[in-house]
């Protein structure tokens, strides 16, 4: 059995299907991104939006109940990453997305740059798990939404760490269009996040969030964020780090 020509077929059936207004209206009124794409990136999205919640699953935690608008305006901004990819591979390794009402306490163990791992109870607002499953506060979905240029969004986080388990399992290195793009990436993203790290140790204001010098991964993640809400601000102190999120994401935010 052809895998991929099947699943190529179910996905451009799910595009196919006519776009519900009142997804059209979830979108206009919770996920303000969207009305800085042009008409073709705005076309991609809906067709993404209609992949993805036609093979993903949404689950309600803590009282929480799942409808349309939670559903879409967490596609729409988890599909924002994917306009300028391939649509056969739309978070492959995803299959539910588990939505609390708010924050909630989680046992975490956290990866320091130098190697050392702090385990304890964190107050979490977003998870992503290296099993399937997706984790966020729905309150924290929409405060990321309304500001679009605060560079700070916990869906493009969350959803920026899906990206990168698909190739390394969270290292801070997706899965790169070409192969060729490998060593800069590393060289780049490096760089970057030992700059941030010397930055912070020695007392100075960085763009980036300092959450970024958690480790690597995290650091791709808070990029992301950047990459799309403060583009402008990321090409001009980081044009590097910016030229290298423009190539993996075939985008080029800073120019809308």
């Amino acid at each position: 059995m052809d895998l991929f020509g099947f699943r190529r077929r179910r996905q451009e059936r799910l595009a196919a299907q006519p776009f519900p207004r009142h997804w059209e209206e979830a979108i206009a009124e919770n996920v303000p991104y969207a009305a800085l794409l042009n008409e073709p990136e705005r076309e991609a999205l809906h067709d993404l939006v209609q992949i993805f919640l036609g093979e993903k699953s949404f689950e309600g935690a803590g009282g929480l109940e799942i409808d349309d608008e939670v559903r879409v305006t967490i596609a729409a901004q988890a599909c924002v990453l994917l306009i300028g990819h391939e649509t056969t591979a739309v978070y492959p390794r995803l299959k539910s997305v588990v939505v609390y009402p708010s924050s909630w306490v989680s046992d975490v163990k956290d990866r320091l740059g130098d190697g050392t791992v702090v385990a304890g109870e964190q107050r979490r607002i977003g998870e992503s798990w290296g099993l399937g499953t997706l984790v966020l506060a729905w309150d924290a979905v929409l405060r990321g939404a309304v500001n679009v240029s605060d560079g700070h969004n916990v869906v493009f986080h969350e959803f920026a760490h899906q990206l990168d388990s698909e190739e390394t399992g969270s290292a801070g290195l997706p899965l790169l269009p070409e192969r060729a793009m490998y060593r800069q990436w590393a060289q780049v993203l490096g760089e970057d996040y030992r700059q941030l790290i010397d930055d912070l140790d020695a007392g100075k204001k960085t763009l980036l969030d300092p959450y970024g010098a958690t480790n690597a991964a995290e650091f791709f993640a808070v990029a992301t964020e950047f990459f799309f809400e403060r583009p402008r601000h990321l090409e001009a102190r980081h044009r590097a780090l910016y030229e290298q999120l423009a190539g993996f994401y075939r985008q080029d935010p800073a120019r809308r």
